[in-house]
């Protein structure tokens, strides 16, 4: 095979055709932030993942002289915020967190409108906030979820999960439940984690791998009964819930991760100052505080990890989604 060189003369005319473009973004990029930055949330107000997002635009809008203005864009799985952030220009005035689902979304549905890597940069991961199994507390034959296992191998299908809606992470950890423990409980889709709680608590459906955040207060009232975390490690806020291997299901793991995405094309140095405040902001102590309140684990990676663990989860995510059968369309 023939390779090809660039002349002088070609390398000089490139040269020429770039360099004017990078010394017009350079003045960009070190005034930047010169206005607002737009923070989009593609889930509904009150959750973990607006929490996050308003108590760190908050601090970052300190920290970087402008401030940070959480827009709420919820619909289709998080998928009308993601396509609006992919279409918007890579100037870093317009960023985007979502969670587990930007690694779902493409495998759950056959049409999406955005490329899920290819449409975006990362920025980093902010943090992990666990599901959790919880049943209700009223229910006095499940203990732990080796009871959960041995009543769903008794009645076959007869037993049930509710989640927040087909896709979740919150039906995805009871999918990988049924996988690994080798039973098959129903799964019941809501439109929302709250009326999901509600049915749980009314005895409707017999168990939820619900968000801790969620499901928090209700433990703490005594209406619902922690029996494991779906995470790896033990929840900072519930430090004496085991995990699911420790409860015995060897192997199970869902970490349910809320991560940072700007438009493709963003320049490094706005992604990296970007990721630099996060980082600094999530170690003051106030914000560890309101993270621990809404149960969330302090992750704080790179733009480079994040965009290594996206790649990762998409294919885990992707080979559970065909296997289980799993679709949105």
């Amino acid at each position: 095979m023939k390779r090809r060189f660039l002349t002088a003369a070609a390398a000089g005319l490139c040269l020429s055709a770039v360099l004017p473009q990078a010394q017009a973004q350079a003045p960009a990029e070190a005034s930047w932030p010169a206005k607002p930055i737009r923070w989009v949330v593609p889930f509904p107000p009150g959750g973990a993942m607006d929490a996050i997002a308003r108590t760190l635009g908050e601090k970052a809008g300190r920290t970087l002289g402008q401030p940070f203005v959480i827009e709420n864009r919820p619909g289709a799985g998080g998928n009308i915020g993601a396509d609006f952030v992919a279409k918007q220009p890579g100037d870093g005035y317009t960023l985007m967190i979502t969670s587990i689902g930007m690694a779902t979304n493409k495998p759950l549905y056959r049409k999406l409108s955005y490329d899920p890597i290819k449409d975006f940069t990362a920025v980093g991961v902010l943090a992990v906030v666990p599901n959790i199994l919880v049943t209700n507390a009223t229910q006095p034959n499940v203990r732990n979820v080796a009871d959960v296992i041995a009543n769903a191998k008794a009645a076959p299908g007869k037993l049930s999960y509710a989640s927040a809606g087909n896709g979740t992470s919150i039906h995805l950890a009871g999918e990988v439940f049924n996988a690994i423990a080798g039973v098959d409980m129903q799964h019941i889709p809501y439109k929302g984690s709250g009326p999901a709680v509600a049915d749980l608590l009314g005895g409707q459906v017999n168990y939820m791998f619900d968000s801790i955040t969620s499901a928090r207060p209700h433990i703490q009232s005594g209406k619902l009964r922690a029996l494991a975390v779906t995470t790896a490690k033990r929840s900072s806020s519930m430090p004496d819930v085991p995990t699911m291997e420790e409860a015995g299901l060897k192997g199970y793991e869902v970490s349910p991760w809320f991560a940072v995405f700007v438009p493709a094309g963003t320049p490094p140095a706005i992604v990296k100052k970007l990721n630099q405040v996060f980082v600094a902001e999530m170690k003051q102590p106030d914000v560890l505080d309101r993270f621990k309140a809404i149960g969330a684990e302090v992750v704080g990676s790179t733009p480079e990890e994040a965009a290594r663990h996206l790649q990762a989860e998409t294919v885990r995510w992707s080979k559970v989604i065909a296997e289980r059968n799993i679709s949105m369309d």
